[in-house]
């Protein structure tokens, strides 16, 4: 079997340096849509280096040394085809803002995998700490197609219930035509985001957007939407890829908020409200 869980599981977790600076932080927000218009004031917060804050979600990509996705899936115990490997899902947990410019260790493991009959899910947990101490925790849910049933634990169920009543808040946000770009230069390169012949070959009729691009463009809305733009509110953040979105779509975000959590459920406009992140859950103070 590709996949032994045990030994996977026992495997010795790897570390990797990373460091980021403000041009990181920028070129990142920038990607995810931030600087429209350019001289909001609100906007100049993710753009001009004086008053530059991070959002949480840059700690997917923070760093060139972390063990991530690509590196998981070479772990003991894993001999996986990556043609088979989806992303389902991202977890973020924070445990202190972000700071603008930054040197820190991540240590990455395989901390679960599970049979769902049909595919397996490895759950690559990543924690990062600086010299002041722990920063964050990302766990990232990988989908191997034809890899399950080999009668392992299936895990908990990521679905959750529906939001009921209308939301608190709708917002859109387009995707620029040249987003994916933008975005894959903050370390992405897959050409999936930006070659049409590659894309075709996938199975896609175009390059498609990062499913962390969307997730990042998410979680701006609920900052801007309703925390005031204050990215030091924000505790987890939690969602499902449950679709793609292609350059030059509309994203429309919808929010049910309470003091406490914030359910958001995000959709492709122009394919009649195709759903895109489902069982997302951003929590903040």
């Amino acid at each position: 079997m590709p996949i032994d869980a045990a030994k996977a599981l026992a495997a010795e977790p790897r570390t990797g340096e990373l460091t980021w600076t403000t041009k990181d932080v920028q070129l990142y927000h920038l990607g995810i849509g931030a600087g429209v218009p350019a001289t909001d004031p609100d906007e100049l917060r993710y753009t001009l280096e004086s008053r530059l804050h991070v959002l949480p979600s840059f700690a997917t990509v923070a760093g060139s040394g972390s063990p991530g996705v690509i590196s998981g899936l070479s772990m003991p115990g894993i001999d996986v085809d990556l043609a088979k490997v989806l992303h389902g899902g991202q977890s973020l947990t924070l445990h202190r803002p972000i700071p603008a410019r930054g040197i820190a260790t991540a240590t990455g493991r395989i901390a679960a995998v599970y049979d769902k009959g049909k595919a397996a899910v490895l759950v690559m947990r990543t924690e990062v700490a600086d010299a002041d101490g722990p920063l964050w925790t990302n766990d990232a849910q990988i989908f191997v197609r034809g890899e399950g049933g080999w009668g392992g634990d299936r895990g908990p169920s990521t679905r959750l219930d529906d939001p009921t009543g209308e939301p608190d808040r709708t917002v859109e946000r387009t995707v620029r035509e040249d987003q994916a770009l933008l975005y894959r230069l903050s370390g992405d390169f897959n050409s999936l985001h930006a070659d049409p012949e590659f894309a075709k070959l996938a199975g896609f009729e175009k390059p498609i957007l990062h499913g962390l691009c969307t997730y990042g463009m998410t979680l701006k809305a609920v900052v801007d939407t309703l925390l005031g733009g204050d990215v030091g509110r924000v505790r987890s953040y939690t969602t499902r890829f449950a679709g793609v979105v292609y350059p030059g779509e509309t994203l429309r975000v919808r929010m049910w908020h309470t003091a406490e959590s914030t359910r958001v459920a995000v959709s492709a406009v122009e394919r009649d409200d195709a759903p895109v992140l489902a069982d997302t859950v951003v929590e903040h103070s």
